[in-house]
């Protein structure tokens, strides 16, 4: 797997789909994920640190994950059909690694809202897919 990073958020007030572009750390592969606007617009808020009074979604996920005792450990995006890609939020609990199928927009959100951000990830054949390189 390769680790990417969140380099560019695009929300726009007259298009329904936004957009997350992730970049590979040590390469130059890089690719967008549309997302959906509350996706987009929480992400942007954990990236530009704007605090909310009370938990959002993603912020609630966080909170429950931490007072049940386990740890968001990072953000898996394995699979891309028909231009939809696929993720997983990993959880270790006690000594098992658990792998919860998310969209990425949720998945990147609450990669965001955890401090430090979490990792994240994209399978090597899903990236290549993704960034028209093979």
């Amino acid at each position: 797997m390769i680790e990417v990073q969140l380099t560019r958020i695009i929300i726009s007030e007259v298009n329904e789909n936004q957009a997350v572009f992730l970049k590979e750390i040590d390469g130059d592969r890089q690719f967008p994920i549309m997302i959906g606007f509350f996706e987009a617009t929480a992400i942007d808020r954990r990236v530009k640190s704007i605090e909310r009074p009370r938990p959002l979604t993603h912020d609630l996920l966080v909170g429950v994950v931490d007072q049940l005792g386990g740890t968001l450990d990072s953000v898996v995006i394995n699979d891309l059909k028909q231009n939809t890609y696929f993720a997983t939020l990993r959880i270790t609990a006690g000594n098992e690694i658990h792998d919860i199928d998310a969209r990425p927009s949720d998945a990147i959100a609450v990669a965001m809202s955890c401090d430090p951000p979490l990792p994240i990830y994209v399978k090597e054949e899903v990236l290549n897919a993704a960034s028209g390189k093979k």
